[in-house]
């Protein structure tokens, strides 16, 4: 079999073409350009391609793919087997040969790709995420402002109604009109056109989200348990692709970082804090909504409850455990292509 293995780079690839019926190996180096790509693909022939995952791995892949390979793997650079320890030297070169040869005795973890549109539709929900960041450090830069010169800003969202930027904008000053001793004014100038423009990208950026949702009957689908909105919903969807690669809920919680750490030693067996080794945008947003749905989930406000077994100082390992659980419901909802059903109890039939 003859492996083609990427070290794919910002600038320059290196690519080792490793034959396995004599473990020769010869190495070629390209441009990390779709052309170059192409002719590399094209030249070496081979019967297995494998790579990292990174933020070329997608057209990498697309590309590949499309050259007619059918054995493709992305490597999970960040698993055990691929980390490099106690090494004298670590080169690309180094690199694509190790590479090569962990993927000819099938030791390296792979991952899933998931389809240019699905991959498209996660860059934007997290392109959303960059906007709403890029709007809450705006807001804290101009409450910083203003607390500088003395003044005060009424607190949470009040400090952002129409009529609460109105009075921001009309102590501001352009850059240009800005009077020397007074150029905070125009500072603020800045901040307001700046969270102005922030809010409308992200206007426009959930109006293309709520279009894609409302074509999409999974996201639909998960809408229907009370407490999940649409941001949740589809990040779920977008995260997770085809439930059915999970084999139980477990595992679809281990892939988002939500289940615990074990530490075991002789009779000593630990349950640590989670693991957060996952998509970390679904885990905070699950932990997020999770405190909306103690108000409209009966079932999840139960659990909770039951968790906490009337501590408060478990009130947070009780809200990440709902929101693993919540996790689970909506990747069975996913997997069964069913509506939300909640549970009835006992006590409930007998009332």
């Amino acid at each position: 079999m003859i492996i083609l293995a990427l070290d794919l780079g910002k600038n320059k690839t290196v690519g080792c073409i490793f034959d396995t019926a004599d473990n020769k190996f010869r190495y070629k180096k390209i441009k990390t350009v779709a052309f170059a790509l192409i002719n590399l693909v094209e030249e070496a022939k081979p019967e297995r391609v494998i790579f990292e995952i990174g933020t070329s791995a997608g057209w990498v892949y697309d590309i590949v793919h499309g050259q007619g390979i059918g054995d493709i793997q992305v490597a999970n650079p960040n698993h055990e087997g691929w980390r490099w320890r106690n090494v004298k030297s670590k080169t690309d070169r180094l690199d694509a040969l190790k590479l090569a040869k962990l993927s000819m005795v099938d030791q390296l973890p792979l991952i899933h790709m998931p389809s240019a549109k699905v991959r498209e539709h996660r860059a934007l929900i997290h392109y959303r995420g960059q906007l709403v960041s890029r709007r809450t450090r705006i807001k804290n830069t101009i409450r910083s402002l203003l607390h500088r010169i003395g003044l005060e800003m009424p607190a949470g969202k009040n400090g952002w109604s129409k009529k609460a930027v109105a009075e921001l904008a009309e102590i501001s000053c352009p850059t240009e009109e800005c009077d020397i001793a007074q150029l905070w004014r125009c500072e603020l100038h800045e901040e307001l056109i700046g969270l102005e423009a922030a809010e409308q990208s992200l206007a426009r950026v959930e109006k293309r989200l709520d279009a894609i949702g409302e074509s999409d009957e999974r996201i639909q689908r998960l809408r229907t348990m009370p407490g999940v909105g649409p941001r949740l919903s589809e990040l779920v969807v977008a995260v997770l692709d085809d439930p059915h690669r999970f084999q139980n809920g477990g595992k679809a919680s281990s892939y988002v970082g939500l289940t615990p750490r074990q530490y075991q030693s002789g009779q000593m067996d630990r349950k640590c804090h989670i693991s957060k080794q996952g998509h970390r945008q679904l885990r905070q947003m699950l932990v997020e909504v999770s405190w909306i749905a103690l108000k409209y989930n009966p079932q999840l406000r139960a659990f909770y409850h039951r968790v906490c077994r009337g501590q408060k100082s478990r009130r947070k390992i009780a809200i990440v455990a709902v929101a693993r659980k919540l996790l689970v419901y909506c990747w069975a909802m996913l997997r069964d292509g069913t509506n939300w059903t909640p549970v009835v109890t006992d006590m409930q039939q007998a009332s």
